[in-house]
């Protein structure tokens, strides 16, 4: 197949949604718009690079209208996955979508998996329970410190999170019982996502080690884009924890950072390089610190960071480089509750080859991405979902 670009870069804004899927009802985000709210709720957002690409075709958003001439192809995205998980999402993007949801346990795990869990590491558990994950270590934080007995926690998300102290537990430790649970949790048990905690820190003021977490995924039920780019001899690179998200499969290396500003950094090191493939991270901070945490103004400074960036980022594209910049589900943070909430994915791509101004739509599936991926890197698309745009936004 004819190769019509040289490399992808594809950046997963974690958490930037851009308005409520038909069925948002279902999972109780009606209503919710990420991107809408919390401009409304700043007062309004300035953005003037994602404003130049063409952002603010893709929603309402206070302080950033439609520019008259966007450099990039916008669109947004269904998905079609059911859930409103980073897992399903990513996989989505890459080109698999799930038929039924990831298990979530809104009444914490069943007394006969947490009393397995437990004699397989050789300690009792506290929490089991859902919670945020920086409320929970300020609740059981010093009743751990005492015990040395791991905090147990989920989410709305089909998640299984422990937490310890690095003074109590070590890392290597915390590590070995995640991998424990990642074993059991299994069948009816399978949940999306076993992620290790480590905090540090004394009572009143306990804090989460971001760069030291641990994130461990089912693995795609089928090949992704990733995957048969590797298969057809391309390298495929990640940046941060986007690698977890896909349990390593498809991926050369893809590295832990401590947040987004290291991750941007960390990929304008990798553009700058040059080459070909896949070039591919998750900016996290937008989703873990401020939606979970339902913190407007916080969301906003990091989208003006990312703004910053992308100014870096666009200057170092080399031809045949096209962007792709994309999100996985909502984290609306004036939404009620503390959890993500199931959006439209927003798509903005521009680079050497790419067309300006073409309108993408409305996509029926985040896959189209991944098909389109495959498509302008000439990677056969066998087993793929999605409808491909390549055509549409190469010359």
């Amino acid at each position: 197949m004819r190769r019509l670009a040289q490399r992808v870069i594809w950046i997963v804004l974690d958490g930037v949604g851009a308005g409520a899927l038909p069925d948002a009802a279902l999972y109780g985000d009606e209503g919710a718009d990420t991107l809408r709210h919390l401009a409304e709720a700043v007062g309004g957002l300035h953005l003037p690079r994602l404003e130049s690409l063409g952002l603010g075709y893709l929603d309402y958003i206070v302080g950033v209208p439609p520019c008259p001439h966007p450099q990039a192809a916008y669109g947004t995205m269904l998905e079609r996955s059911p859930g409103k998980d980073s897992t399903s999402g990513h996989w989505e993007l890459a080109g698999v979508i799930l038929e039924k949801p990831f298990p979530t346990f809104p009444e914490g795990f069943p007394t006969e998996l947490v009393e397995e869990f437990e004699r397989s590491i050789g300690r009792k558990v506290l929490g089991n329970k859902p919670a945020s994950g920086t409320e929970i270590i300020q609740e059981l934080g010093e009743e751990h410190l005492r015990t040395g007995f791991p905090i147990l926690y989920t989410s709305a998300d089909s998640v299984f999170q422990l937490a310890a102290h690095k003074e109590v537990v070590s890392l290597e430790e915390l590590y070995r019982m995640c991998r424990v649970a990642r074993d059991l949790l299994q069948g009816e048990w399978a949940v999306s996502r076993v992620i290790a905690r480590p905090f540090v820190g004394r009572p009143g003021d306990f804090r989460r080690v971001s760069e030291e977490r641990l994130d461990l995924s089912l693995p795609p039920p089928r090949p992704t884009v990733l995957e048969r780019a590797q298969e057809a001899g391309l390298p495929v690179k990640g940046v941060g924890k986007v690698g977890d998200l896909y349990a390593g499969r498809g991926f050369d290396e893809s590295p832990h950072t401590s947040g987004n500003r290291e991750s941007m950094e960390r990929l304008l090191e990798e553009v700058r390089r040059g080459g070909e493939g896949i070039l591919m991270t998750n900016l996290v901070d937008f989703d873990t610190l401020y939606g979970h945490r339902r913190d407007p103004h916080g969301f906003a400074r990091a989208l003006r960071e990312f703004d910053e960036f992308l100014g870096e980022l666009r200057g170092m594209l080399q031809e045949g480089d096209v962007v792709f910049v994309v999100s996985d589900h909502g984290c609306d943070p004036t939404h009620r509750g503390s959890d993500h909430t199931r959006e439209k994915a927003i798509i903005l791509v521009f680079g050497c080859p790419v067309l300006p101004g073409v309108d993408l739509g409305l996509r029926d599936t985040f896959a189209d991405c991944g098909r389109t991926v495959a498509d302008l890197l000439g990677i056969p698309p066998e087993g793929l979902a999605g409808v491909s745009f390549a055509l549409d936004i190469i010359p």
